[in-house]
């Protein structure tokens, strides 16, 4: 299965709970850390809604 690496770019300070949660539930808490996820629609719709928190780096 295609994996993808996701780096958290932008501070969960101030932030809206539901933003701050979706980040959480990807596996980022901390700033600049990066989490390989499977590439499946459910981590796909995660990331479009904390796209101005995140980072997506695509692998082959």
């Amino acid at each position: 299965m295609k994996k993808i690496k996701i780096q958290l770019v932008h501070s969960l300070i101030g932030v809206k709970p539901v933003h701050r949660k979706n980040a959480e539930s990807l596996g980022l808490k901390k700033l600049g850390q990066i989490v390989e996820r499977n590439d499946i629609p459910e981590i796909r719709g995660m990331i479009r809604r904390a796209d101005h928190l995140v980072k997506v780096i695509e692998e082959e």
